[in-house]
């Protein structure tokens, strides 16, 4: 009984609170994107609503959030209850921080769909979830991220290069340097994922680490950055650009016309 009051009342919460942009046609209906959010070591209370506002001023988009305020790592999201946790959706936005749950059953509920065609955009911690069999090495779950990462350093500045300048998502963006960040290291990166940045700490014996690239998952469009751990992060302009384009690019629709650059208020 808990659990289902608890998922009515993260639904009626957190439903559909950004609207979109009106500078959009009437005529044109707005992307529908959910955003899991929850779990360990972050502010989950509040960077769901960051990105959902970053990002409906960057394009035509709505957002249902499924907020989990439990902070462990072992504890399952609510929407995940449901077979069909994702109908009615065109893309997924993982910001959980769930790495204890192993359950191979909840593992595949949740990779399903994206194995059938539905987007998704994977953010910092999602890529250190779900480690079931064959944990460390290469599990069904970085398979969908693209990455095989199982470490972070301390928080410190990350210098980001971007290395396919000419990529369509990082196109025209400039090289900058976080605040105090995570670096997540790979184990390796997936042949079928294609960096698109680096990240540096100044750090003697700490490599680059890809923080941004794009997967192809069965066939089905995947961008992740693992970028983002602080609020500050979150909500700068240049890391909200870079989600809203790859959000657009993982349902091929990165083009001038759905994305633009939010109007700046006038004082």
């Amino acid at each position: 009984m808990k659990r289902s009051l608890l998922a009515g009342i993260g639904l009626a919460l957190c439903g559909f609170l950004i609207a979109p942009p009106s500078t959009h046609a009437a005529d044109e209906k707005p992307i529908r994107a959910l955003i899991i959010a929850g779990g360990c070591c972050h502010d989950y209370a509040a960077q769901p609503s960051i990105l959902a506002k970053g990002l409906a001023a960057r394009t035509n988009i709505e957002f249902l959030v499924a907020y989990d305020p439990d902070t462990t790592t072992g504890h399952q999201n609510f929407i995940y209850d449901r077979d069909d946790w994702y109908k009615g959706f065109d893309v997924i936005i993982h910001d959980e921080c769930s790495s204890d749950l192993k359950d191979q059953k909840l593992i595949d509920r949740i990779l399903e769909p994206h194995k059938h065609g539905l987007p998704a955009v994977n953010l910092h911690c999602a890529m250190h979830c779900y480690r079931g069999e064959p944990y460390p090495k290469t599990t069904p779950w970085m398979e969908f991220t693209g990455m095989n990462t199982n470490h972070h350093g301390q928080q410190r500045p990350i210098e980001i290069t971007f290395t396919e300048t000419s990529d369509p998502i990082v196109k025209g963006m400039e090289n900058w340097t976080t605040i105090n960040e995570e670096l997540y290291h790979a184990t390796e990166l997936l042949p079928t994922s294609h960096a698109l940045a680096t990240g540096h700490q100044n750090v003697s014996k700490e490599a680059d680490a890809p923080v941004i690239w794009t997967n192809d998952y069965h066939g089905t469009r995947v961008f992740s950055t693992t970028l983002g751990h602080n609020n500050d992060t979150v909500a700068d302009s240049r890391y909200l650009d870079l989600v809203t384009r790859g959000l657009l690019w993982s349902l091929d629709k990165l083009d001038d016309a759905h994305f633009h650059k939010p109007r700046k208020n006038k004082r």
